[in-house]
């Protein structure tokens, strides 16, 4: 079997070590963990004992040198707060990072009936937001509209399927702005695969796309996986506010859910047509498993986003609940009450 570390990267693993523990002899050989769907491997090390998790950015990865120096500051941030573990080392020439392991018990073995995983993300998100200022990068809505303009170059499904969903979003994108009070210190990307739970609490991790962002955005990505209905909406409002919602709040998270649906909806999408190009999907594209059918399928480890047609189904079904989202008259409503 090939090491887990590819000798032209151990050279700079061996530095890493040493600047973080002194040395870089390690108790045995690395462990490989299964990773989300950046390409980056990870690897469970043990030095004196201690498990730690190295991780080593793919040499193909976007991400390069100036955009981990982000990534890392911010995950450093995030971890002196002790919402992620914590940082070892981190060099963004090298890609590399070593970081607490923290062993993983299932999102499912949480206590209760998700009412106090709901309250606890409320918890960790307003102590997020509180942190000083990310860099700034690009408005979330307008890099959205990017990545559906790559969708539609890509012709993995015809124009016509998404017409009404993108037409809606463009409206939702030309209507909304973020109040300067909302530009908050945000992770982006909060999904159960970037959330782990150690028995205890909860830990976030992996923050490549974190950066100075409206705060309703990680409220919708935490609403979208967690809090699904109208009273769930409110019960994380007035966990993370600590008070009811007030004026436009409830709507702009209604918002922000929609437009979270359509940019987990491209990128898996996008991804899936880089990986076959030239592929058409034909028909009524959009149709296949609800969006909750999946999730409860995730949930209990039954749904493989490492397969394409799964990433396929997934992206197909975020669409089709931002379409679902956006013809509800709540949507036109917190439009309007912009």
């Amino acid at each position: 079997m090939p090491h887990p570390i590819p000798e032209a990267r151990r050279a700079d693993v061996a530095a890493a070590l040493v600047a973080a523990f002194g040395t870089s002899e390690l108790d045995a050989e690395p462990v490989v963990l299964s990773g989300g769907l950046s390409g980056a491997r990870l690897l469970r090390i043990r030095l004196g004992g201690v498990p730690y998790v190295l991780r080593l950015e793919a040499e193909a990865s976007p991400y390069a040198p100036p955009a981990r120096a982000r990534t890392y500051a911010c995950m450093r941030a995030a971890a002196e707060a002790v919402l992620s573990p914590r940082v070892w080392h981190a060099d963004p020439a090298a890609g590399i990072t070593i970081i607490d392991f923290i062993p993983q018990a299932p999102l499912a073995d949480y206590p209760g009936d998700g009412e106090g995983m709901l309250v606890e993300l409320a918890q960790s998100l307003r102590v997020l937001h509180q942190l000083p200022p990310f860099p700034a990068e690009v408005d979330f809505l307008d890099g959205v509209a990017g990545l559906i303009e790559r969708h539609l170059a890509a012709g993995l499904l015809s124009p016509e399927t998404t017409a009404e969903v993108f037409e809606r979003f463009q409206e939702l994108r030309t209507l909304y702005r973020p109040r300067p009070a909302d530009l908050v210190s945000s992770h982006n990307d909060l999904n159960p695969a970037n959330i782990l739970y150690d028995g205890r609490r909860l830990w976030l991790i992996d923050w490549e796309v974190a950066f100075l962002a409206d705060r309703f955005l990680d409220l919708a990505a935490v609403a979208n996986w967690f809090g699904q209905d109208a009273s769930g909406e409110r019960r994380l409002l007035g966990a993370y506010f600590g008070r009811e919602p007030e004026g436009d709040e409830l709507g702009r998270l209604r918002l922000m859910r929609q437009a979270n649906h359509v940019y987990y909806g491209v990128i898996f999408l996008i991804g899936a047509a880089a990986e076959r190009p030239g592929v058409r999907l034909g028909g009524d594209a959009l149709r296949g498993p609800s969006l909750e059918e999946l999730r409860q399928r995730l949930r209990t480890g039954g749904l493989d986003l490492a397969s394409w047609e799964n990433r396929i189904a997934y992206g197909k079904a975020r669409l089709s609940a931002a379409l679902v989202g956006m013809r509800d008259t709540t949507f036109g409503a917190a439009l309007a009450a912009l």
